[in-house]
């Protein structure tokens, strides 16, 4: 039996080729929760890494200067937002686009607006000051994961991967490959993620944790 849940049983290689996805870039981001689902995606769905001002160089939490580009679009197919710079100080990354609030907005913006949206690692604490994660499950970084519960809003749980439907999650850096798997899975079928596996070598598909009842 498939550790994943249910597909959707209309979902078809046709579906994933008409299908977008664009990863957000912010200064601060973390470069493997950006490469990873970029790596696993790119060859199958449209992927692009955009910002909210446009097509400009954006640099990671270590000093990697990555040419986003385009701005995001108003309502990509899949969204999916990375962390970087939660836990270190960093003066870029998450928790300053937290504060700052205009990612957490046009998050927020473009989830009403019917777009898939997903996270990796500490973007999950994005989608949940964009509020997002309120009355569902979800994993972040390890280390972060008291600061997820203390929000009081977010059923947090210690997984690789959480499919609830429209928002999706992954844990920690290296999850964001298992999250591409998933996001294939739903969009282009079985076929297209067990090629993408076989391709990045992931010789063992990951659980999911199951959403049941929201928290």
């Amino acid at each position: 039996m498939s550790p994943f849940l249910p597909l959707d049983e209309s979902a078809t290689g046709c579906d994933a080729c008409a299908m977008n996805a664009e990863i957000l870039l912010f200064d601060g981001f973390d470069e493997l929760d950006v490469f990873g689902p970029f790596e696993g995606l790119a060859d199958t769905i449209d992927t692009a890494l955009v910002t909210l001002e446009g097509a400009r160089d954006v640099t990671s939490s270590r000093g990697v200067v990555v040419r986003a580009a385009r701005r995001l679009g108003e309502r990509p197919g899949i969204l999916i937002v990375p962390g970087g710079g939660w836990l270190d100080g960093n003066p870029q990354g998450a928790r300053t686009e937290a504060e700052r609030g205009h990612v957490p907005a046009a998050i927020a913006a473009r989830h009403a607006a019917g777009t898939t949206v997903a996270s990796v690692c500490t973007g999950a604490m994005l989608l949940a000051t964009a509020g997002l994660l309120d009355g569902r499950r979800a994993p972040t970084n390890p280390q972060a994961l008291d600061e997820l519960r203390a929000r009081g809003t977010v059923h947090v749980v210690e997984a690789r991967v959480v499919d609830d439907g429209d928002v999706l999650t992954a844990g920690a850096p290296s999850c964001g490959l298992d999250l591409a798997i998933r996001l294939l899975e739903r969009f282009g079928g079985p076929g297209s993620a067990e090629a993408a596996a076989r391709e990045m070598q992931l010789s063992d598909r990951p659980g999911l944790e199951p959403v049941g009842e929201r928290a």
